[in-house]
């Protein structure tokens, strides 16, 4: 009989490589990814495009709720719109920080990501995934790397258009601002699991840090009970409370 398939928790700030990082070893693995900050971001694509009040809590948590996502070949999809792109402007990088300091929005979408890796076979990342959604995840990562690395790699991502054409310095402090909104929050805040393994990835080469990623893994799953079966299977469309079989945070 084949492993079980694990869940991967990958957390850690921008800038820190989490989404190259669990790209690759969800690809190597043929596990399924997921982007949890995408959704905070379609979230508040969604409110604005209705022109709902982000400061309106209770507003913005219904459209969590109801969202149906498709977050399947990299495409980040909110109720049939795809938003891939829209999602990775200065604005809704602001939006998306203030819908997901409120609780209700993030207890709404923390059910959803429950439902996608309430089988395994997934590597999700975040910033809360290994201390909320997933406290239990067969494999903690927190990537970190210093001020100074992230910066330049945001400035330098082609999927974020908030950094192009930016001074470097300004992207450092915006950096600065949304770990400080991060690590402050009331619910689900930036932090490290206690039993999570914290690779630092300054001046590292991602595939050392991809390749170091998936040797604990590995050993995981050699340690990993058997199972019945296994398959890749894509994210299911998310939606509402029918789909919503997992608990909340």
């Amino acid at each position: 009989m084949s492993k079980k398939p694990l869940i991967v928790a990958i957390d850690g700030p921008s800038g820190a490589g989490k989404g190259t990082v669990a790209r690759a070893v969800a690809a190597r693995l043929r596990y399924r990814h997921i982007d949890t900050g995408a959704m905070y971001r379609a979230v508040a694509w969604k409110a604005r495009q209705d022109r709902i009040d982000l400061a309106d809590e209770a507003a913005i948590a219904a459209i969590g709720e109801r969202a149906t996502f498709d977050l399947a070949q990299g495409r980040v999809v909110i109720d049939g719109d795809d938003v891939s792109a829209a999602i990775r402007t200065p604005e809704i990088d602001a939006a998306a920080t203030t819908v997901a300091r409120h609780p209700a929005v993030r207890r709404a979408l923390v059910a959803h990501q429950r439902v996608y890796g309430a089988d395994g076979g997934i590597v999700m990342e975040g910033r809360d995934i290994g201390t909320v959604v997933f406290p239990d995840a067969d494999v903690k990562i927190y990537l970190d790397a210093s001020p100074e690395e992230r910066a330049r790699r945001r400035a330098a991502d082609p999927a974020h258009t908030s950094s192009k054409g930016t001074q470097l310095s300004e992207v450092a402090i915006a950096l600065a601002d949304r770990d400080k909104s991060d690590s402050t929050r009331a619910a689900s805040p930036l932090a490290v699991a206690s039993d999570a393994i914290v690779i630092d990835t300054t001046g590292i080469p991602i595939e050392s840090v991809i390749e170091s990623v998936l040797t604990i893994v590995n050993a995981k799953c050699e340690r990993a009970p058997a199972a019945a079966s296994e398959g890749r299977r894509e994210p299911p469309q998310s939606g509402g409370p029918s789909a919503q079989r997992g608990g909340e945070s």
